[in-house]
């Protein structure tokens, strides 16, 4: 299949219990859907493409060995730049934390990875969740992927915009 990002996480989760799906394809195909369109979006501020596979290759061990971590184990995800990412920049698209690497992880990226998903990478956000766009940080804003010439509106534009 040629648009597995098309796959909701729970069609996803049931080819990977049948085996007809691993999360390394799935990862895969999202890590190229990223490096294909993400240069015209700026959704993402960081891609986190090795982690993600070595994630993904975690999973599908796991999951062949009958081990099942839940609903997201093997699923790609994208988390906003705000929640904290132990060993990953966390910037909240703002220079002021330009080169802030946490040593722990927020409780929401603990539960996901607990639960064995992947991390694809952290996504664009107005700066420190409010405001609006911004075009003097070190990233430029996310943009409207039905019309790039478009300002996308609110805190969570890019991971709006990595949806879309």
């Amino acid at each position: 299949m040629s648009e597995l990002y098309h796959l909701t996480i729970a069609e996803a989760g049931r080819q990977y219990r049948a085996r007809t799906l691993s999360p390394v394809e799935l990862t895969q195909a999202y890590l190229d859907r990223i490096e294909a369109l993400d240069g015209a979006l700026n959704s993402y501020l960081t891609v986190t493409a090795e982690r993600a596979l070595a994630e993904a290759k975690d999973a599908e061990r796991e999951l062949m060995a009958g081990t099942d971590r839940g609903p997201m184990h093997g699923i790609p995800y994208g988390l906003k730049d705000a929640y904290e990412t132990a060993g990953i920049r966390t910037t909240c698209h703002s220079k002021v934390l330009e080169h802030n690497v946490p040593n722990r992880d927020a409780t929401a990226q603990k539960k996901l990875r607990e639960g064995g998903g992947v991390l694809l990478g952290k996504h664009a956000l107005w700066e420190f969740t409010f405001g609006g766009p911004s075009f003097d940080q070190p990233w430029p804003p996310a943009k409207n992927p039905w019309d790039t010439r478009r300002a996308l509106m609110g805190s969570s534009t890019g991971s709006g915009a990595a949806i879309a």
